[in-house]
């Protein structure tokens, strides 16, 4: 039925064959080109070897990226990447030396000051990668407590995450990782858990504000041997659930990295399954915003407590089945 190109292509093929009447339609285009014209902007910053390009590679296609950089002159270091609607921000690596951080962390302040066409903050989220294998912390918190929070509005938790990289190596020697199982030990479970805590605890002091941050590995390939990520899942479901309602379902459009093995090792099995349902929830309330159908409208494209419908597909439960539309697979 469906050949799996742009993702409102979908989505108005589904709204025109519907039972819909004429007014409803419109209203539901009308809503539905005015999401296709939208973008989502992700800015993704921290120190220097953190992970940050593995980490847009492991969740993102980036076959499809179309790269470019930031128009202002005085931010022109930021790489962009733009994904059909989502937009990837790239800021420099942070530590350095003292007289380049200090420009990189202007370059991210004025980049957090720009409004969109509508006068809203551009950048719709922020997320900083932690190298979980230093115990030097002080650049990344620096960054946190005094260049993002204060520049990220009344509310700055809920636009940020904070997420510990490279899990795998953070705690050394023989008990630092299951390989074979790829999660951590106990003991690692037990050191990046005290390594979370001192992150919360560090920015709440400092700011008075409560962040939650992750931990994950990014995973990694080389000649003879290949790291899986673990938790990627996660972190896609806390950006995802972080995002604006009404700009959740654009990360969708067919961003996601196509790597099953990306997604398969994760702390909790139900991150998919959140994720759908979050995806789902963005797709009812943008499309029947200002309509009286929003009832007909969930029918139309699914229930996540039954069958998600054809435009998120399948069983609940894996990336494969439950967003196998909408991550392209």
């Amino acid at each position: 039925m469906f050949n799996k190109q742009n993702l409102f292509t979908e989505l108005e093929q589904l709204v025109n064959h519907s039972a819909f009447s004429a007014g409803a339609k419109s209203t539901v285009m009308r809503n539905l080109q005015r999401l296709k014209s939208s973008q989502l902007n992700i800015l993704i910053t921290g120190a220097t070897g953190a992970g940050k390009s593995s980490t847009i590679n492991a969740l993102f296609d980036m076959s499809i990226a179309q790269v470019g950089y930031d128009t202002d002159p005085l931010t022109q270091d930021i790489n962009c990447y733009t994904l059909n609607n989502l937009v990837l921000w790239d800021t420099p690596g942070l530590g350095d030396g003292v007289e380049e951080d200090n420009k990189h962390r202007q370059k991210i302040k004025r980049k957090l000051a720009v409004a969109d066409s509508s006068g809203q903050a551009l950048i719709d989220l922020v997320l900083v990668i932690v190298d979980g294998g230093t115990r030097d912390l002080g650049t990344t918190i620096s960054l946190i407590n005094e260049v993002l929070i204060p520049n990220l509005g009344p509310n700055p938790e809920e636009r940020l995450i904070i997420a510990i990289n490279q899990a795998d190596v953070a705690l050394k020697g023989p008990n630092a990782w299951d390989h074979k199982l790829n999660q951590p030990t106990p003991e690692a479970s037990d050191f990046l858990d005290r390594k979370v805590d001192s992150l919360t605890q560090r920015i709440k002091k400092a700011t008075g504000v409560t962040v939650s941050p992750i931990y994950y590995s990014a995973g990694y390939s080389y000649p003879g041997h290949q790291q899986r990520p673990y938790n990627l899942a996660k972190l896609l479901y806390l950006i995802v659930s972080k995002l604006p309602i009404n700009k959740r379902v654009l990360i969708a459009n067919k961003t996601i990295s196509k790597s099953e093995s990306n997604w398969s090792d994760n702390d909790a099995q139900d991150y998919q399954k959140k994720t759908t349902e979050s995806l789902w929830e963005a797709i009812v309330a943008c499309s029947s915003a200002g309509a009286t159908i929003g009832s007909e409208l969930g029918e139309l494209f699914g229930s996540p407590g039954k069958k998600v419908g054809v435009l998120i597909g399948g069983a609940l439960g894996g990336i494969a089945g439950g967003l196998g539309y909408l991550l392209g697979f």
